[in-house]
């Protein structure tokens, strides 16, 4: 039993690495952040079909499901529109600095879903949360997009979260992700055609690096990141994955410092504010488990 525990949080550390290098991913595909969403969602849905043939898992759902699924497939998809379009605009450490934001967007989002009073400390934090932004927008204002883009992509991933934890209550995550990653696709597909120029030949002229680096954010950090993460939760308390997965900001700005040492570099003073709400999200975390300890032995 020690051995699969042991297995289990090595695996889950190493799909929090693989969120983080998903931002790395968006650095090194040259395309612009529609047409990359487009790509991953269209690539992680086939995917993910071929894992329901061979699994043979039943996707038939009612069309009340299919319409509160279509609607998150859509939030989803301009989650990750606004993510890659702050990495355009900035950098990964700006986009990575914003998203961890979307712990304390949770807790003002959870309250409205599922009916509960807001926790004091939430919003202590979130008002720490917000010193930190604004030291990092002091020292960066260069990258006013990418922060206000960043911030969006926290929110609208913190929505997509909470609304997802309440259709697992009825499905399994490989039925959610299909018909979100589906209605994801259909919405961005809408939108390129009236609004991007269309689907031309040029659109599918990509470079072998690009198509490369987009068909593994598509299976690794997509489709088998999605499935993988709920095989984890059966061995490993929703907490420790949620904790964990609060470092993916600090991983990624570390590969990004790495990989990217010129463009990655920033003041101290974005540091300083990165550091603020980082700590404030951990800390956030585990108090949120001393709760949930004390509920269960009240």
């Amino acid at each position: 039993m020690l051995n699969v525990k042991i297995k289990n949080h090595l695996h889950l550390h190493f799909l929090v690495f693989i969120a983080g290098f998903t931002a790395i991913l968006g650095e090194l595909i040259t395309i612009t952040a529609i047409p990359l969403v487009w790509f991953r969602m269209v690539m992680a849905s086939i995917l993910i079909f071929i894992y329901i043939k061979i699994a043979k898992v039943n996707i038939k759902i009612n069309p009340k499901s299919i319409v509160r699924l279509s609607i998150a497939g859509v939030i989803i998809a301009l989650h990750w529109i606004t993510f890659f379009g702050a990495i355009d605009a900035s950098n990964v450490s700006i986009t990575l600095a914003m998203f961890s934001c979307g712990a304390f967007f949770a807790s003002l989002i959870e309250p409205l879903i599922y009916k509960r009073r807001i926790i004091w400390y939430e919003i202590l934090f979130g008002i720490i949360v917000i010193i930190g932004v604004f030291i990092i927008t002091r020292s960066e204002i260069k990258y006013i997009t990418g922060i206000i883009l960043g911030i969006t992509s926290a929110f609208l991933s913190s929505l997509f979260a909470v609304l997802n934890g309440s259709f697992l209550k009825q499905h399994t995550a490989t039925v959610i992700s299909f018909y979100e990653f589906l209605s994801g696709v259909l919405f961005v597909s809408i939108y390129i055609a009236i609004f991007g120029g269309g689907f031309s030949s040029d659109f599918f002229i990509l470079s072998f690096s690009d198509y490369g680096y987009l068909f593994i954010l598509a299976s690794i950090c997509t489709a088998y990141a999605f499935i993988a993460a709920v095989h984890v939760m059966k061995v490993i308390s929703p907490y420790t994955v949620v904790l964990s997965y609060n470092m993916e900001p600090v991983y990624g700005i570390f590969m990004a410092v790495i990989l990217f040492p010129e463009k990655e570099y920033m003041s101290s003073t974005f540091y300083y504010g990165a550091i603020v709400i980082i700590i404030t999200v951990l800390l956030n975390a585990i108090l949120k488990n001393i709760r949930l300890i004390k509920r269960k032995y009240a």
